[in-house]
């Protein structure tokens, strides 16, 4: 048996989370560090205000991801495999020990402030829950033009599907998914089409970026979230890493995955719940915590188990 630790992605910010965070030395070396690769103040980043920001959104996550799994690997144990969600990524790969961390901040930095630039109002994101992909497919290709046009964007389970593309198409799909039967469709925290080809442009402009930046191969194993195949060279990394702004994320792929390769530890690092409910939905065996509401000792005492049961 093995381990998963999953970084969420954008969408699960929340006011005040960097503040939240345990107040122990990883924690603090991590915000200390973003502070220094940013020249600014790191906890200014998580205020209602400025959270209103991609670039401060994203840089949230990548931040209390990475502190979080310093905190939790501290005590000397390691998880099988990482994973991130979109942005969530970054903090993987900072975790795999194949992006230093501070050259992970500045290009988190400028993929968040690319995004933002790229697309400032009027499109976003949107969760539809309660249709299967071919029905959310057909839907969007009944809709999806140039001058409004809305893409698939992420497979997060079997139920559910989030879109991405401009607020009018974005509504026209959510009621014609709701008239299909779907329980819900939501409007996601994210202001940017992501996981899209409208975002083909920016990833170009941050892969140029990442040509300067030395990757190593992954410690640990990475699971990527748009193919949900492990990646090894450092190479593929980089271009996953460039271009998953703009790519379809498949969660649950990736999850079902890692069940199959004998994960049964799912711990979710701040902030937020959505994945670990996710994962619900594929590991039919296991264990599933999240870091928020979770106790320390709690789960290193859950990593030193699965550690002990590994062969």
């Amino acid at each position: 048996m093995s381990s998963l630790f999953a970084f969420p992605g954008q969408g699960a910010q929340k006011p005040g989370m960097l503040h939240r965070l345990p107040q122990k030395a990883q924690v603090l070396a991590c915000l200390e560090q973003a502070g220094e690769a940013l020249g600014e103040d790191a906890l200014a980043l998580d205020s209602e205000d400025a959270l209103t920001s991609t670039r401060a959104v994203q840089l949230c996550l990548l931040i209390a991801g990475v502190a979080g799994a310093r905190l939790l690997m501290s005590g000397g144990q390691t998880p099988g495999y990482v994973a991130g969600l979109s942005i969530g990524a970054y903090a993987a790969a900072v975790i795999a020990d194949s992006l230093d961390y501070r050259d992970a901040v500045r290009l988190v930095a400028l993929r968040g402030e690319l995004m933002q630039n790229a697309y400032p109002r009027g499109y976003g994101m949107t969760a539809l829950i309660g249709l299967d992909l071919g029905s959310v497919e057909r839907l969007l290709a009944d809709v999806h033009d140039e001058r409004s046009p809305v893409h698939l964007a992420n497979i997060n389970a079997d139920n559910q599907i989030v879109i991405a593309g401009a607020d009018d198409a974005m509504a026209q799909v959510a009621q014609r998914a709701r008239t299909l039967g779907a329980s819900a469709a939501k409007r996601l925290a994210v202001s940017v089409p992501s996981h899209s080809a409208l975002l083909e442009a920016p990833a170009t402009a941050l892969a140029e970026a990442f040509a300067d930046i030395e990757l190593r191969a992954p410690r640990l194993r990475y699971l990527s979230s748009t193919t949900a195949r492990p990646i090894a060279d450092p190479e593929r990394l980089r271009d996953d890493l460039a271009f998953n702004m703009c790519r379809v994320v498949d969660w649950h792929g990736t999850l079902r995955t890692a069940y199959e390769r004998g994960v049964r530890l799912h711990i979710e690092l701040p902030p937020g719940t959505v994945l670990t409910g996710l994962a619900r939905r594929v590991f039919e065996q296991g264990t599933l915590v999240a870091f928020d509401g979770a106790r320390l000792d709690t789960m290193d005492a859950l990593l030193r188990q699965e550690v002990s049961q590994t062969p």
